[in-house]
This record gives C-alpha cells, sequence and structure tokens, in this order.
C-alpha cells in the first residue's frame, strides 16, 4: 500500500488537476453546485452498487469519483471566499474528535450502543432540536425508515425485545389484511406503509440492512429474468406468446444456476 507521504501528494496532485480544469476546461468552469447535485447522488448510487456486487476494482473508481466531486464542491465554495478543502477536512476533524469522547476525551463506554446513545445526546447539545434533524428529506423511503429507527434507538426509543417487534409485524400485518378487505384503497395504502416500517425495524433488530436486501433481491430477479428472455429467445418465442408454464420451467432453471 502507499505510504501517507504517497497518499497527500496523490490528493495534491488532485487539487491541482481541479486547479487546472476550473480554470481551462469549458465544462468544467460552467459547473455549480446547483449543476452537480443531480451528478453526486448519481455517482453515490453507482458506488452504492459496486459495493454490494463486492466489485472492489469498481469501488476504487466509484470513489475516486466521488473524491472528485468533493474537490469540487470545495473548489467552488473557495472561489467565493466561504470554504475551501482544508476547511472542509478540519471541520470533519474537529466533529469526530467533539463525538468521540471516549476516545479523545475521558468518557468510558462499554460497547457500540453507548457509543450510538452518546453520539445522538451530543449532536442535541450542538443545538439540534430533534435527533430526527439529521435525516435528509430526500432519502429513499426505505432508507429513511432506517436511519428513523436507528436514530430514535440511540436515544432510547425502542423495544426492549425483537419478539416484540415481529409481534408488531404480525400486528400490522392483520391490520393490513382488514383494509384489504374492506377495499378502502387509502387506508391499505396507510397499513401497507406500517408493514413496511416494521419489517424494516425487525431487520434492523436482526442487524439486517433492509436497503441491501432488497436490493440483492432486485438484482436476483433480474438475474433470472434475464435468463428467462435469453432462453426463449434462443427458442425463437416471445415472452408474451408463451404460457406461465412454459416460463416457469426457465425461471426454475435461472434459480438452479
Amino acid at each position: 500500500m502507499n505510504s501517507r507521504q504517497d497518499q497527500l501528494q496523490a490528493f495534491d496532485r488532485l487539487l491541482t488537476i481541479m486547479d487546472e480544469l476550473r480554470a481551462q476546461c469549458p465544462w468544467d468552469k460552467k459547473q455549480t453546485m446547483q449543476t452537480l447535485r443531480h451528478l453526486t447522488i448519481e455517482e453515490t448510487y453507482e458506488l452504492g452498487d459496486a459495493i454490494l456486487d463486492n466489485d472492489l476494482e469498481e469501488v476504487k473508481k466509484e470513489l475516486g469519483d466521488v473524491l472528485l466531486h468533493i474537490v469540487f464542491y470545495a473548489k467552488i465554495g473557495s472561489e467565493t471566499n466561504d470554504f475551501d478543502i482544508a476547511d472542509v477536512a478540519n471541520e470533519i476533524c474537529e466533529k469526530l474528535i467533539h463525538r468521540h469522547p471516549h476516545i479523545y476525551g475521558d468518557v468510558k463506554v462499554k460497547d457500540e450502543e453507548e457509543v450510538k446513545r452518546n453520539w445522538e445526546k451530543l449532536k442535541l447539545k450542538e443545538g439540534k432540536t430533534s435527533v430526527l434533524e439529521g435525516v435528509p428529506k430526500g432519502l429513499p423511503a426505505l432508507v429513511k425508515a432506517s436511519r428513523i429507527q436507528e436514530k430514535v434507538s440511540g436515544v432510547g426509543f425502542d423495544w426492549e425485545k425483537p419478539e416484540q417487534v415481529w409481534e408488531k409485524v404480525q400486528e400490522e400485518l392483520n391490520e393490513f389484511e382488514a383494509e384489504v378487505e374492506a377495499n378502502d384503497t387509502d387506508a391499505m395504502e396507510a397499513e401497507f406503509g406500517d408493514v413496511l416500517f416494521s419489517m424494516i425495524n425487525y431487520a434492523r433488530y436482526k442487524n439486517i440492512n433492509a436497503e441491501n436486501a432488497l436490493e440483492r433481491t432486485n438484482k436476483k430477479f433480474i438475474s433470472r429474468f434475464q435468463y428467462l428472455e435469453a432462453k426463449a429467445k434462443g427458442l425463437g418465442k416471445e415472452l408474451k406468446d408463451m404460457t406461465l408454464a412454459e416460463m416457469d420451467i426457465f425461471w426454475e432453471e435461472a434459480k438452479k444456476n
């Protein structure tokens, strides 16, 4: 692996290239924080995909793309004298030191859960009025539900036993079923949301990342369906012309493969 000096040299090289691109490249000169925002979100999702695929070579590349965006925002900030990359780095350093008094102070903790609780308490002392302030509004709903549950758990608002959470899942399923029987669309949607929220909470208790779990299933389904499409094409058939029984044969093959 590279030495610390090599790492700093590489980062300095990136900063130099960013300066040159901002000064000379027509596209880079035009960019603002607003125009970069959606690109940053896209790059973050691509990094997430690479991590889920456990493709470390791709993770390395996508981390570079995300790092470029961080440097780009800092460069734009420096042009208006609001902040630069040193301010960004120092800000997170100070935050990490402040929020880890068990490392940089005299606070004692016994486990990871106590670290999380202290983290949320410290954030409230920093002026936040709610532990949920740190949950971005634009997060996808499934991820947001997970973060909400983690946040409130950090201040003690949580179930005592996993069994209670599973009972809650069953309760929500029963309430959803009742609305299905009543055929009340609005109520069904509300109750279905409660089912999902309770399932995500149960996943947390079982140390399952709900977002990762669902994305694994998405990828698995895509792979199997594309196998089905390839097999149909090999027979010179269109899926719409095949019976479910015929498609199921290839689906079961895909599962075995």
